[in-house]
């Protein structure tokens, strides 16, 4: 189970929000939007092992696109300065045969910027950052070209969405009431672990507790901790609300404030589920046993800082990049700092997976270089085209380690290579500029601790939750519902937690209001676009 999609826009806020979470050091060593599962291509992922000159795998696209020089113009996000000239844009052109002008705004503008050019209509060959129902309101209306009518031209494309099993749920997903497909996926761009609970192993260790692996042990860890350090909050939490849902995959869960019942196949309110109330009541014991910050609904990132940087709480949940900030930040009061990832703690075993597809709105303008425009695309989408946009080109500005992860010799004297530093001297990574990631990028450089998170969740996942179309009535009953039904829910569950006489009565009463508040109606129409997936 997995994310939501009932609107373009929203999707594409979670996506964004999710990203700009996991760079909370503000290091900029994440992503800015867009995304390959790397090198080299699995079978039947990336098209064919057909290779144009010393480039790699192009998935059987010829190399050049074009026998005569054409131009391009390009939408992408961008803090650079003179992006046209890095070496990224000058050797796709040297590839292709395609110059492509980027027009490239800061972060801070581009949402403007794109309205105006929206509005406009004097739309550039290939845009991106448009919300899916945007794209297939304007694509229906001519601006832009379908996908669906150029494929016996993009091998790439073909081959991973459409002749993979795996993927090809993105052409009825993604495509309008007629099945036209306008918005160009972004492959790989998630590692397979970003977030998780977390813990501290050098006071685990010192005291000889293990690991939980079971919500019991957990309770007893956590009741341990509290025996020792009787003026600690054992685990504390900087999320507030979030923390329904962060606990909630490990009740088979992940979804919010709705779920897809992998069992029965249907949709449901996350907050009325019987393994939601099993939830609470856990989190409800810790409470009143003194286990669980009593400021967790309230606490702020300053606060919880502070606790989980000194010996006041132990276990928190949160990104996997605190693992070594942490440490760094304690280090001088708490040289044995250990910060390491831990195992889910309710019944599921599991933890949320994260989508190898999304959509950030790339989509081709129809005019007369739509073909063209189409197969830079598809370039882009082939491993070949991966490595060029998130790596680079071997021995020209990065070399292989011994442990087969690329170093670049150029920026040898900066403490950290991490893409914003790429897209600063090559051009990688620019926002919009890349469809599909190679995961030798250092993006995908995890330090030992972070690698061990990988690993240890490596089969402990829940299943990704359907992709859904929606009808304009079904998208208007859950824009309408969802705000009123998740703020009670979440209100609701608040109050359970921290009133000591909440129990059964107080449940049931729940149960009502949220029937009260449309759950029928916000669950029935997830069901409705469901069966009409399920049809075809």
């Amino acid at each position: 189970m997995s994310k939501k999609m009932f609107s373009a826009a929203l999707v594409l806020t979670l996506l964004i929000s999710l990203l700009a979470a996991c760079s909370g050091n503000g290091s900029g060593n994440n992503p800015p939007a867009a995304g390959s599962d790397g090198s080299p291509a699995p079978a039947g992922s990336g098209g064919g092992q057909a290779a144009t000159a010393d480039y790699g795998d192009t998935g059987g696209l010829a190399l050049p696109l074009v026998d005569k020089p054409t131009t391009i113009k390009m939408l992408v996000v961008s803090d650079s300065t003179k992006l046209n000239e890095k070496w990224a844009v000058q050797e796709l052109e040297r590839r292709t045969g395609v110059k492509v002008n980027l027009e490239f705004y800061s972060t801070a503008t581009f949402k403007e910027k794109l309205n105006f050019i929206l509005a406009s209509g004097d739309l550039p060959d290939i845009i991106h950052g448009p919300s899916l129902a945007e794209l297939n309101d304007l694509g229906g209306k001519g601006a832009f070209a379908a996908i669906n009518d150029y494929l016996d031209q993009l091998p790439n494309f073909k081959a991973l969405y459409v002749d993979n099993p795996e993927n090809n749920w993105v052409m009825k997903s993604y495509s309008d009431e007629k099945g036209n497909l306008y918005t160009w996926p972004t492959y790989g761009i998630n590692r397979e672990v970003n977030h998780g609970f977390l813990y501290r192993k050098d006071i685990f260790d010192k005291h000889n507790i293990p690991l939980w692996t079971n919500q019991d042990e957990f309770y007893q860890a956590l009741k341990k901790l509290k025996e020792l350090h009787p003026n600690s909050v054992p685990y504390s939490s900087k999320t507030q609300a979030n923390i329904f849902r962060d606990w909630g995959h490990s009740w088979g869960l992940s979804g919010y404030p709705n779920n897809y019942d992998e069992e029965t196949k249907q949709w449901e309110f996350s907050f009325t589920q019987p393994e939601f109330k099993e939830m609470l009541d856990f989190m409800k014991k810790l409470y009143n046993e003194g286990l669980l910050d009593p400021e967790f609904m309230t606490d702020t990132s300053a606060n919880w800082t502070a606790k989980m940087t000194s010996n006041n709480s132990f276990v928190t949940y949160d990104w996997i990049g605190r693992l070594d900030m942490f440490a760094t930040q304690a280090k001088d009061a708490i040289p044995d700092y250990d910060l390491r990832y831990g195992n889910p703690i309710g019944p599921s075993g599991k933890t949320l997976s994260l989508p190898k597809i999304a959509t950030f709105g790339h989509a081709v303008a129809k005019n007369k270089n739509t073909e063209v425009s189409m197969k830079l695309l598809d370039y882009l989408t082939s491993p070949s085209g991966a490595e060029l946009m998130t790596v680079g080109q071997e021995g020209v500005n990065y070399e292989l380690d011994e442990n087969g992860r690329p170093v670049y010799p150029e920026l040898k004297d900066l403490e950290l290579v991490d893409i914003k530093a790429l897209e600063d001297k090559y051009g990688l990574w620019t926002q919009g500029f890349y469809v599909r990631t190679d995961s030798r990028s250092v993006y995908y450089n995890f330090t030992e601790k972070e690698q061990e998170a990988q690993d240890m969740m490596k089969d402990k996942k829940l299943a990704l939750d359907p992709v859904l179309k929606f009808t304009d009535e079904e998208t208007s009953t859950i824009a309408e519902l969802t705000q009123a039904l998740q703020k009670a829910g979440e209100e609701f569950s608040a109050k359970y937690v921290l009133t000591a006489s909440h129990g059964q009565a107080e449940w049931d009463a729940w149960l009502q209001q949220a029937k009260k508040l449309g759950e029928d109606e916000f669950v029935g129409a997830y069901n409705a676009a469901q069966a009409r997936y399920d049809a075809e």
